[in-house]
């Protein structure tokens, strides 16, 4: 099986940071310039961009808009944004841009109804970003944890002509510790809706345990950030690997 690698450009302040569990005061910045990051992610052979407003994910609106605005324009990349949409304006004005799939996540826990409109309307463009914590959904930036399970949310949605669940695990992303395996793999098997991983991959041992175990499962890709930017993955390894 092709797992699909999305390199990860998480926007803070019009830079591209990586956190440490979701902590906006614990920011790494990689890059001044999230276009010219975006293009080097493209000559090192990805497909896809997965992008995330970081500043917008706690304000509940679009922060980094000029940002994401550039890589659209620099790149042909298909992109899916997620941080600060929460409503049909939000997401009809990122599609009409260019973004190729708007990323719900505090919308979909807060505004199910929301998601299944956009799903109506957009099928195919819509993914719900699903962020726990201990298997809670966390929301708002990850500065609100809830009492709803991470299944209990995405089962919701799984007539709802969505693209894909993206699940992180928030105590393992940025840390380098490994994918939360068994937690993906368990939503995977509740549904027919693709999961793409999310949190922790820290190097090609993480990548192949993934497609070790994916195989056979709903699991068509995986987040990686921290790791490609500090070298301990490199793009072309990684994008061989699971191709291989």
């Amino acid at each position: 099986m092709v797992l699909t690698l999305y390199p990860a450009i998480d926007l803070k302040d019009g830079r591209c940071v990586r956190l440490r569990r979701g902590e906006m005061d614990q920011a790494t910045v990689y890059a001044d310039d999230p276009a010219a990051q975006a293009e080097a992610w493209r000559d090192a052979g990805f497909r896809w961009l997965h992008v995330v407003d970081l500043n917008g994910a706690f304000a509940g609106r679009p922060v980094n808009a000029d940002a994401v605005t550039r890589i659209l324009a620099a790149v042909d990349l298909p992109v899916q944004l997620g941080g600060g949409i929460r409503d049909m304006t939000g997401i009809e004005s990122w599609l009409a841009a260019g973004v190729r799939r708007v990323i719900l996540g505090s919308a979909a826990a807060k505004n199910p109804a929301l998601v299944r409109q956009a799903g109506k309307t957009f099928p195919g463009r819509i993914v719900v970003g699903i962020d726990a914590r201990d298997g809670h959904v966390a929301t708002e930036g990850w500065a609100e944890t809830s009492i709803l399970r991470a299944a209990e949310l995405a089962l919701r949605f799984e007539d709802a002509g969505v693209a894909a669940i993206v699940y992180t695990d928030i105590g393992r992303d940025g840390m380098l510790s490994g994918l939360n395996l068994d937690q993906t793999l368990d939503l995977a098997a509740q549904l027919t809706t693709p999961v793409i991983a999310s949190g922790g991959v820290g190097s090609l041992e993480d990548l192949a345990a993934l497609r070790q175990a994916a195989v056979g499962t709903g699991v068509e890709g995986v987040i990686v950030g921290r790791a490609l930017y500090d070298g301990r993955v490199t793009p072309a390894a990684a994008l061989a690997l699971l191709k291989a």
